[in-house]
């Protein structure tokens, strides 16, 4: 099973130098790969540009987005992000993509909300034959063909995303709620994969939050820092969504530990822990909490 850390790209108070040294301490500690959660209408670093920064900061670490809005962009120039970063990172690139919950992110570039599926289904095929150095926009290429075509996954857990994750996706990645939220999307997507006769099997990815230390424990959770960050972020889905969620952080080594096993014998290929606190310190933590399934590899 594959093990990532996300980077703290959505998190009060980061820096870009703290954000690089998060990738190369956690490139040391023997991790798979980096993630990004995107959002637009929130201080973030954009999930490209800090996945691109982070790719020629490393050597040999992953770097993923997990996930990115896609349809917030328009084709063509996601299209020329996607094969630029293809084409410095390699295969260590994985573009997740998804469509997003919050109408104001497609508001504020004028996006239409309620057709980001179809946006999406045009992205999708776009970059497949751009990724592949082929002419896709006027008898033209859009940029430069990677020496290997990047990984692609779905978010999301309608019929149609599971639809795009068999046809153009390598796998599928899950959201929060854990196991019993995303192992009905799961077990759909492998019975359509083997219907639609796909060689191998698809990847599945779950993303998990994690706090350690100082900030996250406490006998009253709602007073911790994680879970003040984290409720925080999701507050636009309301009060009892955003408290279930930032309830939901792991924070101890066993329970971190916990949830990796529990995903990996659900069927899950890769577990993403995401921070709640941005702090360099939780890179060494969750390294140590999760040492045994990184020498498994």
């Amino acid at each position: 099973m594959r093990i990532g850390i996300g980077l703290p790209n959505v998190l009060p108070g980061v820096t870009g130098p703290l954000m690089l040294d998060w990738a190369r301490r956690a490139e040391e500690r023997g991790f798979a790969f980096v993630s990004t959660i995107g959002r637009l209408t929130y201080p973030s670093f954009d999930s490209l540009v800090s996945l691109a920064t982070v790719a020629g900061a490393t050597n040999r670490i992953g770097v993923q987005s997990n996930v990115l809005l896609a349809p917030l962009m328009p084709e063509a120039l996601l299209a020329k992000a996607a094969t630029t970063l293809g084409a410095f990172a390699g295969d260590r690139f994985t573009l997740g993509v998804g469509l997003g919950a919050r109408a104001s992110d497609y508001d504020a570039v004028g996006a239409d909300f309620h057709r980001r599926g179809a946006t999406l289904d045009r992205q999708v095929e776009l970059l497949h034959g751009a990724w592949a150095g082929q002419e896709v926009l006027d008898g033209q290429r859009i940029g430069p063909t990677p020496p290997s075509r990047p990984g692609l996954l779905f978010g999301g857990h309608s019929d149609a995303m599971v639809r795009r994750t068999v046809r153009w996706g390598d796998g599928w990645t899950g959201a929060t709620g854990g196991v019993d939220r995303n192992l009905p999307v799961l077990e759909r997507i492998r019975d359509a994969w083997a219907d639609a006769g796909r060689d191998g099997s698809p990847r599945f990815a779950a993303l998990v939050y994690f706090g350690l230390g100082d900030g996250a424990e406490g006998a009253d959770v709602e007073r911790t820092e994680a879970y003040r960050n984290l409720s925080g972020y999701y507050s636009f889905f309301g009060r009892e969504r955003a408290d279930a969620i930032g309830r939901d952080v792991v924070r101890s080594a066993d329970e971190v530990s916990e949830a990796v096993e529990t995903h990996r014998r659900a069927g899950f290929t890769e577990v993403t822990l995401t921070p709640t606190l941005p702090r360099l310190d939780q890179v060494d933590a969750l390294a140590e909490a999760v040492a045994p399934f990184l020498d498994r590899g």
